[in-house]
């Protein structure tokens, strides 16, 4: 195994193999029969065109012979930084039939964190685009090659290349690889199906995400499962705009389980409204995955009503709690259409809400494991479990939750338990239902002399105000209560509010007053993490810097 890595204990992998979730085998491995059986099939379309399955296959066999040409082996690490475009869907299953792992790195992500990556990986490679918004990432790569010695290689695509060290990443389909077919399929036998396939990054707040080694067994096996419980099929047509690299819409079901199950995955780079809605439009788009900020920026943008979206099944929302009042808001806004609430991390663990959950359930929640082996507990401050409707931090541990962040042993003895459950931070309450509810994070709390505030909480309330479109309820700090809690507001076009307005408001929910926001400051929209969550930090530095 590769050095870094925390193993799963042998009981626990003989269990689930003994089960079935593992098959033991290179994930690629589990796309050999879906590439054949629909190989006249369109598998990925983006703005060049469509791919069927045949040419996914074909490409990507290529891509991965070439790899071998330019000397890349099985648990080479190679940061790939590339927009959602076949291309990266290409040098994806290339490296997973070679065995080589991707590092996903986000578009977002800029020198520090990319070195940072780099040095804790050993990756021998990068994989970026020219440019992209005005960013230079060749120049970005440059900077981190004369830093990083380990770094050999940088793969550009759609530029033109002519530092020596540079390889366009087209040019990697267009030459003839002099590794033959028969080498390609020999690597498979050296690919440990218990090592890493990819490594995603933590979703933290603070610092440098951490690595998260996938395994080709876990990894296989999330997809799958989540796609049986998204109950995805072979019509389905997936609309993915958030950035590919992410969790969400790589597996979750995301583009591995809708081609394992024979769907068509359409790749986006835009989130602007018009632009998303005419894609669904013209390829009959039946699924999104998204975030609650975008969904509210959909259904708030006047264009909704121009386009036929009456194709659309399902959006599932994932990232961040969906408030009740907006699933009950893109409901109206788009009949007919499930808004699939999802809980999940790139650790491991993730809960959908079913599509056959009663109404009610369905509204209130986001959902349940998909794993009946997801081992799924809340527990207080002392690490006692706590009763069912009570809150409590979430820990888990399962056959897709790795045992340990790569090469990180001191944060790992923090983030997991001695017995191997991971320690999620979030703080969930479960139903009778058996469906969680999101109360927020554990140090989302607001300690406001000793009382703890929800943030959440009182942001679901805020948002049932007419003139809100979204709101985050952030802490400053106070020199004798600690902190109090500021509400951070984005207004409706055209409305206004006073902070009396709000507080009157909220005490119509009879809610005890120091869950009342003591201040309100108005944004024309929050900030976003890399990962498309409200960034909670960035606000509060703000108002910091407003005192």
């Amino acid at each position: 195994m590769l050095d870094g890595v925390t193993p799963f204990p042998p009981e626990f992998a003989a269990r689930y193999r003994e089960r079935g979730y593992w098959e033991d085998r290179p994930l690629f491995d589990g796309f050999h029969q879906t590439l054949r059986r629909n190989a006249a099939r369109v598998a990925l379309i983006d703005a060049d065109g469509p791919v069927t399955y045949r040419q996914l296959d074909e490409r990507s066999a290529h891509m991965a012979r070439a790899l071998l040409d330019l000397g890349f082996q099985p648990l080479d690490r190679i940061i790939v930084q590339l927009p959602n475009t076949a291309m990266f869907a290409y040098l994806y299953f290339a490296l997973q039939r070679i065995g080589a792992i991707p590092v996903l790195a986000l578009p977002v992500h800029r020198r520090r964190e990319i070195t940072q990556f780099a040095e804790i990986s050993g990756a021998k490679a990068l994989a970026v685009p020219t440019t992209a918004r005005g960013f230079d990432y060749t120049a970005m790569a440059r900077d981190i090659m004369a830093d990083n010695p380990a770094v050999k290689l940088i793969l550009t695509q759609a530029a033109d290349a002519s530092d020596g060290r540079f390889i366009r990443i087209e040019d990697l389909l267009e030459r003839e690889p002099r590794t033959s077919a028969d080498a390609l399929d020999r690597i498979r036998v050296r690919i440990d199906p218990e090592d890493p396939a990819l490594f995603l990054l933590s979703g933290g707040t603070t610092g440098v995400p951490k690595l998260i080694p996938r395994s080709h067994n876990d990894y296989l096996y999330n997809s799958k499962i989540a796609a049986s419980v998204c109950e995805i099929s072979a019509g389905d047509v997936l609309l993915d705009v958030l950035p590919i690299e992410h969790n969400l819409p790589l597996g979750c079901p995301g583009m591995q389980g809708f081609l394992l199950s024979g769907g068509t995955v359409v790749l986006g780079t835009s989130t602007r409204p018009r632009e998303v809605f005419e894609l669904i439009q013209r390829h009959r788009v039946t699924h999104i995955h998204l975030v609650p900020a975008l969904l509210i920026r959909w259904i708030d943008d006047p264009a909704i009503g121009e386009y036929d979206l009456s194709s659309l099944k399902v959006i599932q929302s994932g990232g961040q709690r969906l408030q009740p009042e907006v699933r009950a808001r893109a409901e109206k806004a788009l009949p007919g259409c499930f808004i699939q609430e999802n809980f999940g991390m790139a650790e491991g663990l993730i809960m959908f809400v079913r599509s056959n959950d009663p109404e009610a359930v369905r509204r209130e929640t986001c959902g349940r494991p998909a794993s009946p082996d997801d081992e799924v507990f809340l527990i207080d401050r002392h690490g006692y479990r706590v009763p069912d409707g009570e809150p409590g931090e979430l820990i888990v541990r399962g056959p897709y939750t790795p045992r340990g962040y790569f090469r990180s042993p001191e944060h790992n003895a923090r983030a997991f338990t001695p017995d191997g459950f991971y320690k999620s931070g979030d703080l969930l309450r479960k139903l009778p239902s058996g469906n969680y509810v999101v109360e927020g994070r554990v140090k989302d709390l607001i300690n406001r002399g000793g009382e703890k505030i929800s943030a959440e909480e009182v942001e679901n309330l805020i948002l049932a105000h007419p003139s809100v479109l979204n709101v985050a309820c952030v802490p400053y700090p106070d020199p004798v209560l600690g902190e109090r809690m500021c509400a951070c507001v984005v207004l409706r076009p055209g409305c206004a509010l006073t902070f009396d307005e709000l507080t009157t408001f909220l005490l119509g929910f009879e809610i005890a007053k120091f869950k009342l926001p003591e201040r309100l400051e108005f944004f024309a929209d929050l900030p976003l993490s890399g990962f498309g969550k409200v960034s909670k930090k960035e606000l509060a530095a703000r108002l910091k810097g407003n005192q």
